[in-house]
């Protein structure tokens, strides 16, 4: 008899300690739920900031393009400046030239 109330209470007391257990996991649940929930405002905030580098690096390469297609219109100004120069250049010698025969005839 003795045992059998030993055992009893044995059961009881280890009712006691499982339920003490699942009130415990109720505030670990929370947390997990807080856990998951930053997690997916994490993962969104990094897909935000990919989208943003996408976006800017995007934007990089077309300026860098612009950038490129400008240089080469520069240089091709700077080449028909240095022709009309030369070209201005031949003129005034012509006329140097032109001025120089008249004054020695």
């Amino acid at each position: 008899m003795k045992c059998a109330s030993i055992v009893k209470a044995a059961a009881a007391a280890a009712l006691l300690v499982g339920m003490a257990g699942c009130t415990d996991l109720k505030p670990l649940q929370a947390q997990v739920d807080d856990l998951k929930a930053q997690l997916a405002k994490t993962q969104s905030d990094a897909a935000g900031a990919k989208s943003a580098a996408d976006a800017a690096s995007s934007a990089a390469s077309s300026a860098g393009q612009a950038a490129s297609g400008a240089q080469s219109t520069a240089n091709q100004a700077l080449a028909a400046a240095h022709a009309s120069q030369s070209c201005c250049d031949a003129t005034n010698e012509k006329i140097d030239r032109m001025f120089k025969r008249s004054v020695s005839k």
